[in-house]
């Protein structure tokens, strides 16, 4: 069949016109939904879960880090291709299952302080939910470990009816954080520190009659020890996690940001009880983490928040851990 040059145009266009049709008619709306944020590998003998409690938006850089150069703050988050205007920590809770029992260091924001749980945003607050999707139950937990009493490590203890959320678990921190955050005489200073001490009554008075106080250096349950590392808060603990010869080190919140407080070490941040003392003791905890080589989980740093802390020049480098961890150690 012969076709004129107008004639096979005016079928290319027809048919362009037929394969262009579907997809517009097909249109999707956007989702903006993530999946359940949970990590599973081994330490030794262990399993552990990193599970995510949300982004949590701590605002301008120069609000968490006010004596810090600006300039040279602004630099460094340059250099690491993050947003100059605004700094966004991770909360990554670990889960550890020795075989014997289920604990759970950290329990993020939970939703147990009504408006002021979401006094970072409406990002926080998904630990709950992330520990189903998990395969954990709440009820299955033996052992709550707490970093400190701050608001987002222990307001998920329990629910907005002041109602324990893990009804099984004895809940362990330091004394000294404990008769800290729950004194109102030390309501003064900062207007956060009204909250924190409301929300860290409300969730330790619910645990009353299970309270463990930890102590530096001694096992708070077999394969876990306790270190302390004040200045954040009064009583804040790292633990190490330790099994067939391996060995993480939690972290909690010896350092909020993996580019500004490793490089920058001595530089204070707004919400430590101590900063001085919080300086020195996150460049001793860093020294030692860089020279035993041992795994760090840490709560803020970006999901999963599992890597290496190394020296680089004066300060100190985050060594992000690859996805497909088996075992670590």
């Amino acid at each position: 069949m012969h076709m004129t040059r107008r004639e096979a145009f005016g079928l290319a266009a027809a048919l362009g016109t037929l394969a262009a049709a579907p997809s517009a008619r097909a249109a999707a709306p956007k989702l903006g939904t993530q999946a359940p944020a949970w990590y599973r590998f081994t330490i030794g003998d262990f399993e552990a879960t990193v599970v995510s409690d949300g982004a949590l938006p701590l605002g301008r850089p120069a609000d968490g880090f006010p004596r810090a150069p600006a300039e040279e703050m602004q630099t460094i988050l340059r250099e690491a291709y993050l947003p100059a205007d605004g700094v966004v920590l991770e909360q990554n809770a670990l889960v550890v299952n020795t075989g014997r029992q289920l604990i759970l260091i950290d329990t993020g924001m939970g939703d147990s302080m009504g408006e002021a749980s979401r006094m970072f945003g409406p990002t926080t607050g998904k630990l709950r939910e992330n520990l189903r999707a998990a395969g954990f139950q709440p009820e299955q937990f033996d052992m709550i470990l707490l970093t400190h009493a701050h608001c987002d490590h222990a307001w998920g203890l329990v629910d907005a009816n002041g109602q324990r959320v893990f009804p099984n678990a004895q809940v362990a921190l330091a004394e000294s954080d404990l008769r800290y955050w729950t004194d109102d005489n030390n309501k003064r200073g900062p207007a956060f520190m009204v909250p924190f001490i409301d929300g860290a009554k409300k969730n330790l008075e619910a645990y009353r009659d299970r309270l463990v106080m930890i102590r530096d250096g001694a096992e708070v349950v077999p394969g876990i020890t306790a270190i302390a590392a004040p200045g954040h808060t009064v009583g804040h603990h790292c633990y190490a996690v330790s099994s067939g010869g391996m060995t993480v080190v939690n972290t909690g919140d010896l350092a909020h940001h993996q580019a500004i407080m490793l490089r920058r070490p001595s530089w204070e941040f707004a919400y430590d009880t101590d900063p001085a003392q919080s300086a020195r003791t996150r460049v001793r905890m860093l020294d030692r983490l860089a020279t035993d080589r041992h795994h760090v989980l840490s709560y803020h740093f970006p999901w999963p928040g599992i890597g290496h802390v190394a020296r680089a020049g004066e300060g100190y480098a985050w060594m992000p851990a690859g996805m497909n961890l088996s075992g670590v150690g």
